[in-house]
């Protein structure tokens, strides 16, 4: 893996960590406790959708750790959509 390469992946780690996984995961807790979505929410999981498969590319490449988070935030997105299908049709 070149330089350019490991400095996206870092970066993209990065944004994960700080940015994405605990808005998810408020998102998810949200959802869990009988919430909706708004249109916040729908836009944030539509960019960390299109910026996850805009970036799979990279995942050929990288350690086990980001391998590891990719397939966390797809579980999780899908676990986030599921969820409030069912809120949606409760109502």
């Amino acid at each position: 893996m070149d330089i350019k390469h490991k400095a996206i992946l870092e970066a993209l780690l990065e944004r994960f960590e700080q940015q994405r996984l605990p808005r998810l995961l408020d998102i998810d807790k949200k959802l869990k406790q009988g919430g909706k979505l708004d249109n916040y929410d729908i836009e944030f999981l539509e960019e960390v959708f299109s910026d996850t498969k805009k970036n799979q590319h990279f995942l050929p490449d990288a350690d086990e750790q980001l391998k590891t988070i990719f397939m966390k935030v797809l579980s999780l997105y899908t676990e986030i959509t599921q969820t409030a299908m069912e809120n949606e049709q409760k109502n």
